[in-house]
């Protein structure tokens, strides 16, 4: 199947590349304080780049987002063993999850819908689940991304988006100017694997306290024993916001170009990750290399490890019901 462009634009100018490799953005293009337009996600130049990626640039992630813990999940009693990616852990839904897939794609006015179907089996998870993911660029400077599914079987599923961001523009400074906000009192304690434990830590009197804006460079090099598991920010919080409440999650905010995204969700967490890469240089778009704290990714879901997890919102599709959640990008200028 040959994989698919796709171009949409708004009044205002700002523009969405997606590609159906991944049901990919590949660039979001948007205009600053000074009316200059630039890149605002981190991605490649081609496709063939994009095709050996393994750092998830800018797709989706699924069946499973996030981390399943000795990649093994229980459901009806029945015990399901996953490909393992991640150590003994699975990770974004394993060797060949969603985002090394071709998507069916196509194009409807200002939208893009993308569709992928997951054999009974796949990677280890059970049901036959069809995932549809429309991509609407509205007027009002919003990105919407719909996500449906449906499953054979009870099986589980978390969709999200994968995109990093530095909305300086894709330059080569990193993201520890942005200030960004989430509205959360809790994240969810992660152990030396960075699977979450039992334990729900208050943000309060810690770095992952965002409720108020604050730079990620004056939170991420503090001493903390959570900090230091992920050599930086890998973490889930747990959203204020009522069960599939559609409401606004968190704001990031660049001072000197002055862009803005408010990210709203119908999602009980949000995966925020600093792009916590080592040393290594990896080319990127226009040459430019993507470098340690280059980025930031934030990602909308349910719990890591919400399958293996009781006290967690649950992420069981049931072959009766639908899967619906919502995410939105809105861009604006401060």
């Amino acid at each position: 199947m040959p994989i698919k462009q796709f171009l949409l634009n708004n009044k205002n100018g700002i523009i969405v590349k997606l590609a159906s490799f991944g049901a990919r953005i590949v660039s979001i293009i948007t205009p600053d304080k000074n009316g200059l337009f630039e890149d605002i996600v981190l991605g490649y130049d081609s496709v063939d780049e994009y095709m050996d990626d393994k750092l998830y640039m800018g797709c989706i992630v699924g069946r499973y987002a996030n981390r399943i813990s000795k990649g093994k999940i229980s459901i009806n009693r029945k015990t399901y063993f996953l490909s393992q990616n991640d150590s003994e852990n699975t990770l974004h839904g394993g060797f060949q999850g969603f985002d090394k897939k071709i998507w069916n794609a196509e194009k409807d006015g200002n939208s893009v819908k993308m569709n992928y179907c997951s054999e009974d089996g796949e990677e280890g998870f059970p049901g036959k689940l069809s995932v549809a993911v429309t991509f609407e660029l509205t007027e009002s400077d919003e990105l919407i991304i719909d996500y449906q599914a449906q499953t054979t079987k009870d099986t589980v599923v978390n969709l999200t988006h994968h995109t990093y961001f530095n909305l300086a523009g894709n330059t080569c400074s990193t993201v520890l100017d942005h200030f960004l906000t989430i509205h959360s009192d809790y994240i969810t304690e992660i152990d030396s694997c960075l699977i979450p434990t039992d334990n729900f830590l208050e943000v309060k009197n810690t770095p992952f306290d965002f409720k108020t804006p604050k730079t990620i460079g004056s939170r991420i090099s503090l001493n903390h024993p959570q900090l230091n598991l992920g050599n930086g920010f890998d973490h889930n919080w747990v959203l204020n916001k009522n069960p599939d409440e559609l409401s606004k999650a968190a704001v990031l905010f660049e001072p000197t170009s002055g862009r803005t995204i408010e990210f709203f969700t119908t999602m009980p967490g949000l995966q925020v990750f600093t792009s916590n890469f080592g040393t290594e240089n990896i080319p990127g778009k226009e040459g430019r290399f993507i470098k340690a704290r280059s980025a930031v990714a934030i990602e909308p879901q349910f719990f890591p490890d919400s399958p293996n997890q009781h006290n967690f919102p649950s992420a069981i599709l049931k072959s009766n019901e639908g899967y619906n959640h919502k995410t939105i990008y809105k861009f604006g200028i401060e």
